[in-house]
């Protein structure tokens, strides 16, 4: 009777502690990191809250720098102040058990539109996924503990300055028509253009985004330069001559960032 009463009593003990979100947890319950879905590299992305007091500088426009090593993510946020002294990817209850493991800050300095300048706290926070909020708690100045949900979304290689190449495909239309592929890259303050050559000479504007580019060249295959985003499919337009009468055809850009690279 006695055997039986400890076994009963040990099973117990184990399904309270599969139970329990303290039980073996450091870093917050809210649920187990994927596998990144994008490939090893720097980001910009989007960097959500729920709540108007917990936000990103306004120098950075919602967004934070996500990198992914090893498959797994790490976003790193530049706040409007020093008001906060720590983060906890969890709730509020977790981070305040022995043993949670604290975001420490980072001092940031950030650069506004009227050039003036003001050192804040960053802070690097571990991503389990993206598209979908997760709990990230916060301590104030004051000691209190904050609840919130974020989320990470819409990542975008981050790439210097620079000149580089990347493959490209093109669908859409009568299927007839191609685009040079890899593509020039140009990098310049962080906007990404590329140099789109038509396999025809008859392409006389392109439109994407609602804005109309007209060809760079005046000989040779109809050539544009456009603003891109890697990895989306890129709605884009364009009017051809080589019929009839002039026909605006619907196409789909896509730029494969994993090709990105160097040019010689």
């Amino acid at each position: 009777m006695i055997r039986i009463k400890s076994f009963i009593l040990v099973v117990a003990i184990a399904v309270l502690c599969l139970l329990s979100s303290s039980c073996g947890q450091k870093q917050g319950g809210d649920a187990a990191a994927e596998k990144a879905p994008i490939a090893d590299g720097v980001y910009t992305a989007d960097f959500k809250t729920d709540g108007s007091m917990f936000h990103v500088n306004e120098a950075h426009h919602g967004k934070g720098v996500l990198t992914v090593k090893d498959g797994k993510m790490t976003i790193h946020i530049t706040m409007p102040s020093k008001n906060t002294v720590n983060l906890f990817r969890g709730t509020a209850e977790e981070a305040q058990k022995d043993g949670a493991k604290l975001i420490e800050p980072t001092v940031d300095t950030v650069t506004y539109e009227d050039g003036t300048t003001e050192e804040v706290y960053g802070f690097d926070i571990p991503v389990p996924y993206l598209d979908k909020e997760f709990d990230c708690a916060l301590v104030g100045t004051k000691g209190k503990w904050y609840d919130h949900k974020v989320s990470v979304s819409n990542p975008v290689l981050k790439v210097e300055d620079g000149e580089y190449t990347c493959a490209v495909t093109l669908t859409g239309g009568s299927g007839k028509a191609s685009i040079e592929s890899p593509a020039k890259i140009t990098v310049k303050d962080g906007v990404m253009t590329a140099t789109v050559v038509w396999s025809s000479k008859h392409y006389e504007n392109m439109t994407v985004n609602g804005v109309e580019y007209k060809p760079v060249n005046t000989e040779g295959n109809s050539t544009f330069e456009i603003p891109v985003t890697l990895d989306a499919d890129m709605n884009i337009s364009a009017l051809t001559t080589a019929m009839s009468e002039p026909h605006t055809i619907e196409y789909i850009l896509h730029f494969d960032g994993s090709t990105l690279q160097k040019a010689n």
